[in-house]
């Protein structure tokens, strides 16, 4: 099983080794996407989180036993080729490299599976031809 999910980090444990946890504990495969984590403030980690059923489970009440907030990631960026205009504004922007501007041709590919959501290419995109769906 392979979910991606968000963390939401209280600052009374921030400083705990969570991933740590999952992976060494409860035999889980954490691929931190992005994550913004200060000792002074709330941190917010996006991860796809993968392993056995019954590990992934595990591993969640683990950290809401620490009270860490999870949200599931049932949304996602949609590309609308035909609106694009291939301009690379939104290639430019993109963390996690899921907006490509493909050479020698100039055109934008989009690589679904590498999207974090963080939703820079919607905002980025002149032609509106990104959208995030539910």
């Amino acid at each position: 099983m392979k979910e991606k999910i968000i963390l939401y980090i209280p600052t009374t444990v921030v400083e705990q080794p969570l991933i740590y946890t999952l992976i060494k504990d409860y035999n889980l495969m954490v691929n931190i996407l992005r994550a913004n984590i200060s000792a002074e403030m709330e941190g917010r980690l996006v991860a796809e989180i993968g392993g056995e059923k019954e590990d992934f489970q595990a591993g969640l009440e683990y950290l809401k036993s620490q009270a860490v907030k999870i949200s599931h990631l049932d949304q996602e960026i949609v590309w609308l080729e035909e609106r694009c205009t291939h301009c690379g504004a939104c290639s430019v922007i993109c963390p996690a490299g899921a907006l490509e501007l493909e050479r020698p041709s100039m055109l934008t590919r989009f690589i679904g599976e590498k999207c974090i959501i963080c939703e820079y290419c919607i905002t980025a995109c002149p032609s509106r031809a990104m959208e995030l769906r539910y």
